[in-house]
């Protein structure tokens, strides 16, 4: 069973509804709220829920964070129940969690390899202004 950390579903956060405006604080809020209905579990049955938690829940599904699914049963009476649950999407969380994070790294370890140059070899190849007397304007160096 994957399990979402707090962190990664405050960054996939950040990256859906972080984007339209919604603060830090407010992130770190709603991530709060939404793991208190799934903690260690995939899913939610719908009727636990308030018209106001559906309506976030809606909001996170527009996101790709949640999808919806029900399920039929056969009552005793001949009576069809439908049962809806919230599903919390793991891997989208993850995914978009980790978004980004790669791209960092990779930028921090290219811009190492700069720092590993020492000054005397920065000094050598320091680049001068060229000469413009060194190429006179329309003489083509490919002849």
């Amino acid at each position: 069973m994957t399990v979402v950390t707090m962190q990664q579903v405050e960054a996939a956060l950040k990256k859906t509804v972080g984007k339209k405006g919604m603060s830090d604080s407010e992130i770190k809020n709603l991530a709060e709220y939404l793991m208190s209905f799934f903690g260690y579990t995939d899913e939610v049955i719908d009727n636990r829920l308030t018209s106001d938690d559906r309506d976030v829940f809606y909001m996170l599904e527009e996101e790709g964070l949640l999808t919806s699914t029900q399920e039929e049963v056969l009552l005793k009476k001949g009576k069809l129940w439908r049962i809806h649950y919230w599903i919390l999407k793991k891997d989208q969380i993850i995914r978009l969690s980790l978004q980004g994070v790669e791209g960092e790294q990779r930028k921090d370890a290219e811009a190492d390899v700069y720092d590993q140059v020492s000054d005397e070899e920065w000094a050598r190849h320091k680049l001068t202004p060229e000469d413009p007397a060194d190429h006179p304007p329309g003489k083509d160096e490919t002849h």
